[in-house]
C-alpha cells in the first residue's frame, strides 16, 4: 500500500505539497498538481481514511443501533440508512443491541 511519502518521491514534490492536492488547500501550480495527480493513480494511493478522520476531528462515520438485526424490519432500514449516508459520502457502523437498553444508550 502507497504512503503520502511514495506519492511525494514518484511526483518529485514534498509531503506537504501532496496533501495540498489532497486537501484542495493552498496553491499548488497546475503542473504541480498534474504531477501529483498521476503519481496517486500510478501508485492507487488511498489516503488513510483513520489518520484523515483524526486529524481533520471529523470522520464522516453514522453508528447505528438496532434492538435485534435478526428482526425483519431492522435489515431494511439499515439498509436505508447506509444507502441514504453513502450519498453523503458517510459510512454506517451498524450494532446490534439484543433488546439492552444499556446498550443503546448514548455516552460522552
Amino acid at each position: 500500500m502507497a504512503s503520502i511519502k511514495d506519492v511525494a518521491k514518484l511526483a518529485g514534490v514534498s509531503v506537504a505539497t501532496v496533501s495540498r492536492v489532497l486537501n484542495d488547500k493552498g496553491y499548488v501550480g497546475q503542473h504541480t498538481r498534474e504531477m501529483v495527480e498521476q503519481a496517486i493513480k500510478e501508485l492507487n494511493y488511498k489516503p488513510n481514511e483513520v489518520a484523515r478522520s483524526l486529524f481533520k476531528k471529523k470522520s464522516n462515520t453514522i453508528g447505528l443501533i438496532v434492538p435485534d438485526i435478526m428482526n425483519p424490519y431492522f435489515p431494511e432500514l439499515a439498509r436505508a440508512v447506509e444507502d441514504t449516508a453513502s450519498k453523503f459520502g458517510y459510512n454506517v457502523i451498524l450494532c446490534n443491541s439484543d433488546m439492552a437498553i444499556s446498550s443503546e444508550r448514548f455516552r460522552l
